[in-house]
């Protein structure tokens, strides 16, 4: 819903009146909106969008989200606005202003937003995020929908200085666009930062000696012979149970040993990582035939 100014007659927007009433909400200087429309973030980057100058642009979470990165943003995070100096622009509730300079080339329109580009969104986000294992999530998520390409990054990320610049290269050597979740991507930062153990591989395709399809896990370790799962909420269904539990039979058959970490372990990194270390070494001791194949072009995630 884009937002629109006072009208004294009321057919484009609310009268004074109305504009001062319950049924419509201001979201910024002189704009209203519906006081029904609903605040999800798309809205509110169309809101905060509207006060930009003619060189600024959305930046950050929100440029991104608008290119078709799934999971960011969460309902409370500001906007970023970008305007380049010498202009200035107040803040005000539901935004962030950041004075950067913005190249023309920088800048494209995504739903008639004036919108950074995803490579250097990506960049600042890693950049600005509170630890490296977050900036490897969100960079994960940014590859995943294929918005962008490694190559792209670590060029950019090349070139950059000042805050950040260390986490961005630092992450950009342990990203995989094939994890499919941040919970995924989670799982692998544990696996290879806290439990020191070979990078994986993520949603391949694993067959048995006969060519048949066996499964595809969130991280796989061929060299351990151990494979990980992160279950969310949506594996605590009955039927879903149970399809897992077949699952991990058919690894198992191949000689995979597995380990699943669910949502509250999240909160016990020590216990995560103890029990990856507990599959290794079942691996390890098992004897059990490893009779599993990999799929040579593993095609999508």
């Amino acid at each position: 819903m884009l937002p629109v100014p006072v009208d004294p007659a009321g057919v484009s927007g609310p009268t004074p009146g109305q504009a001062r009433g319950p049924g419509w909400r201001r979201t910024s200087p002189r704009l209203y909106v519906p006081a029904d429309t609903p605040g999800e973030p798309e809205q509110r980057i169309l809101e905060q969008a509207q006060r930009l100058p003619p060189e600024g642009a959305v930046g950050g979470w929100a440029s991104l989200r608008l290119h078709g990165v799934a999971y960011v943003a969460a309902q409370d995070l500001p906007v970023p606005l970008l305007v380049p100096p010498p202009r200035r622009m107040r803040e005000l509730p539901g935004g962030v202003v950041r004075r950067e300079e913005l190249a023309p080339h920088e800048v494209v329109r995504r739903h008639g937003v004036p919108c950074v580009e995803p490579v250097r969104a990506a960049v600042d986000e890693a950049a600005r995020a509170t630890d490296l294992r977050a900036a490897i999530v969100q960079l994960d998520m940014v590859l995943a929908a294929g918005v962008t390409t490694p190559s792209a990054l670590a060029s950019y990320a090349a070139r950059s200085r000042g805050r950040g610049a260390w986490q961005v290269r630092t992450a950009l050597l342990l990203v995989d666009g094939r994890s499919l979740s941040p919970a995924e991507s989670w799982l692998r930062t544990v696996w290879v930062l806290d439990a020191q153990l070979p990078p994986p591989l993520c949603n391949w395709p694993v067959h048995d000696a006969a060519g048949r399809y066996v499964g595809k896990a969130d991280l796989l370790c061929p060299p351990l012979a151990t494979r990980g799962e992160y279950d969310g909420a949506e594996h605590r269904r009955a039927d879903r149970r149970s399809n897992d539990l077949d699952r991990d039979d058919r690894f198992a058959a191949v000689g995979l040993e597995s380990f699943t970490v669910v949502g509250r372990d999240r909160h016990d990194l020590g216990k995560v990582v103890a029990r990856m270390h507990a599959a290794v070494e079942r691996a390890r001791v098992s004897g059990r035939p490893r009779t599993w194949r990999l799929a040579v072009d593993p095609g999508p995630p």
